[in-house]
């Protein structure tokens, strides 16, 4: 749903979505506002107040998660001092910028780049908190996303996770596979996967969990064991 990190399969196509995402960068908020609010008005909120120590956002899109961190995780500069503990990485250079200008209007010392979800260029166990919302329906190898976001993760850390999920409903799933005849090709976006399934096979031991609106969207924070 929002500007993923490592989209595609096959260079050409991957292009394509990328200048997709890019188009879209700077109108993606208005458009999206008004399901976010009627579909989830409080997740995002209630998932990165989870957040603690040295934080990686996955596929950070325009960072609508931004306002809703920890103020000691975004280090932010009205408090003078000591910061920069989020890196937010992002694969659509549009929707980078979009983030970086919202940081900037927060006042938020945050460390945005370029990056692909299903490679990540960072050390194993260098962070406490991964966080993604919104964007594994939309990176064409989620599983390996997930991979890369434990790999990163240190003993202990917490991954938390929000998206859009197959629903509880059968008549929900059948038009929501009914949409991935269409969006998958179109927009490498798919509606029926469920990150929770991948965590539940893992070393993982899930802390919070929450799953509204017929089971579309869920969100979860699990922590990888020691």
């Amino acid at each position: 749903m929002t500007g993923g990190a490592g989209r595609g399969g096959g260079d050409a196509r991957a292009a394509r979505l990328r200048r997709r995402w890019d188009r879209e960068a700077s109108g993606y908020d208005r458009a999206f506002a008004a399901a976010e609010r009627r579909m989830f008005p409080d997740v995002r909120r209630r998932l990165c107040a989870l957040a603690r120590g040295d934080v990686l956002e996955v596929a950070i899109g325009t960072g609508l998660n931004l306002p809703h961190y920890p103020a000691d995780v975004v280090g932010a500069r009205p408090a003078g001092g000591a910061g920069g503990r989020l890196t937010g990485v992002e694969w659509s250079p549009g929707m980078l910028e979009v983030a970086r200008e919202r940081a900037g209007r927060l006042g938020l010392d945050v460390d945005l780049r370029l990056g692909d979800a299903q490679a990540l260029e960072t050390p194993d166990g260098s962070f406490d908190t991964v966080v993604c919302t919104f964007s594994l329906c939309g990176i064409a190898d989620h599983r390996a996303a997930l991979a890369e976001m434990v790999r990163v993760l240190r003993p202990g850390g917490r991954l938390l996770l929000a998206d859009h999920v197959g629903s509880t409903s059968w008549p929900l799933r059948a038009l929501q596979a009914a949409a991935d005849l269409v969006s998958v090709p179109w927009a490498g976006e798919h509606f029926r996967r469920r990150p929770m399934a991948w965590v539940q096979e893992r070393p993982l031991v899930v802390e919070r969990h929450e799953r509204t609106r017929a089971g579309v969207i869920e969100w979860l924070a699990a922590t990888v064991s020691p």
